[in-house]
């Protein structure tokens, strides 16, 4: 059964939700972690929360009309707020692209100050390699990917202001 568009944009926003607080700068955060699976994402994020405890949102690329593709049943995106106060995110690796044991962890950078993470995705993505380019999504952030000159996975979200 397909989600509507109201259910698609909850389960997101649940997913990326910071509770953290905003970051250093107003409008911006940096997630330490987003860890990147060959398939078992799932298995692997209720493993963290058995260990950890906490509040465990996950969303598949079906959820998000990709429901004709390989990676329909696959984790977009996975977040598990844990009890010691620390958040984990993780995703399968598209069947497009290579899952690389030891380089399967990024850095997420988010927030709603689109010229100050317009700039860093300009400068991270500068002699490095775009793997999804800055553009709109399906969840309405601006969300963008890259592989930076030194081998460090940027994953670079503009969400928009909470009002």
């Amino acid at each position: 059964m397909r989600p509507d568009a109201a259910t698609r944009d909850r389960k997101y926003a649940e997913s990326t939700a910071n509770p953290h607080g905003k970051g250093a700068r107003s409008g911006l955060s940096a997630q330490p972690l987003y860890l990147s699976f060959p398939g078992n994402a799932r298995q692997a994020m209720e493993f963290y929360r058995d260990g950890f405890g906490g509040n465990l949102s996950m969303a598949t690329f079906g959820d998000f009309d990709m429901q004709d593709t390989p990676d329909a049943d696959k984790i977009m995106h996975s977040a598990l707020e844990t009890d010691l106060g620390f958040t984990l995110m993780g995703a399968d690796v598209p069947s497009d692209q290579e899952y690389k044991p030891g380089n399967n962890i990024g850095v997420s950078v988010s927030g709603d100050d689109a010229e100050a993470l317009r700039d860093y995705w300009a400068r991270l993505s500068e002699g490095g390699t775009v793997v999804v380019p800055m553009e709109r999504q399906l969840w309405g952030d601006e969300f963008g990917m890259c592989v930076d000159r030194f081998g460090v996975e940027w994953m670079v979200d503009i969400g928009s202001p909470q009002g």
